[in-house]
Parts: C-alpha cells; sequence; structure tokens
C-alpha cells in the first residue's frame, strides 16, 4: 500500500531541495531519518518534515507499521516564484526570481522477505 505527504510552496529553490532528496532516494524510512540527521544542508529540514508527515499517515490513517516503510518515490517540482527587482545605476533594474518548490514523498510497505537496496548499497557494488 502507497501513502503519501506533500509539502507546497516551501520557500526554498527546488534545485536545492533536489540534491538532498537524491541522497535519501529509495532508502529506508529509519536510514533516511538518519540520514537528514547529518545532512547540514537547508533542504534537509523541508525533506524531514515531509518524511515524518508520510510516517504519521502511514501509521496512523493507514495502520502500517513504521519498520516495514520505504521511500518509493521523492517528487521535488517548481512552486509558484515571486517576482522581484533590485535597483540598478542609472534607473534600471534586474529582475530575479524567488523560487519555492512543492515535495512529494511516497512510500510503500517492503513485501515479504524482498529487501529493498539501498542507494548507498548500489554505488558502492558498482565502484
Amino acid at each position: 500500500m502507497q501513502v503519501q505527504a506533500v509539502s507546497r510552496s516551501v520557500k526554498i529553490s527546488p534545485r536545492k531541495v533536489r540534491i538532498v532528496a537524491d541522497a535519501i532516494r529509495s532508502l529506508s524510512v529509519s536510514k533516511a531519518l538518519q540520514a537528514l540527521a547529518l545532512i547540514e544542508k537547508r533542504g534537509g529540514s523541508v525533506l524531514e518534515k515531509t518524511l515524518r508527515s508520510a510516517i504519521a499517515n502511514a501509521v496512523n490513517n493507514a495502520k502500517l507499521s513504521q519498520e516495514g516503510l520505504f521511500i518509493k518515490e521523492i517528487d521535488v517540482t517548481d512552486g509558484p516564484a515571486l517576482k522581484r527587482y533590485h535597483p540598478s545605476t542609472r534607473g534600471r533594474i534586474h529582475p530575479y526570481k524567488k523560487r519555492s518548490s512543492h515535495v512529494r514523498i511516497v512510500l510503500e510497505e517492503k513485501k515479504g522477505d524482498k529487501v529493498q537496496s539501498t542507494a548507498i548499497e548500489t554505488r558502492s557494488k558498482s565502484k
């Protein structure tokens, strides 16, 4: 069974959140929480909050156990951007965008004895 949580219009650029999201993709929930506690990037707190919300949805609404959950999918998409201007010399302006992002985390329960491979194990085997 799949359970999801969504954080919308988070005031951080999606590019910054995707860096952290790639690090925890396809990990088990406990390993992902440990990794997010150690990552010192601003996007880590956003992902941790959304991940804890997804875990709460799975435990309280779907009656799943936290030990059997893993991250199936993480989507970080562009949210609305605030268009702002920076004044420059000679009466000119330089436009820029203050970007925001939408974060969606989908959790799934492990089936039987089949253990999902983690991204870290996959990287170490390929070297």
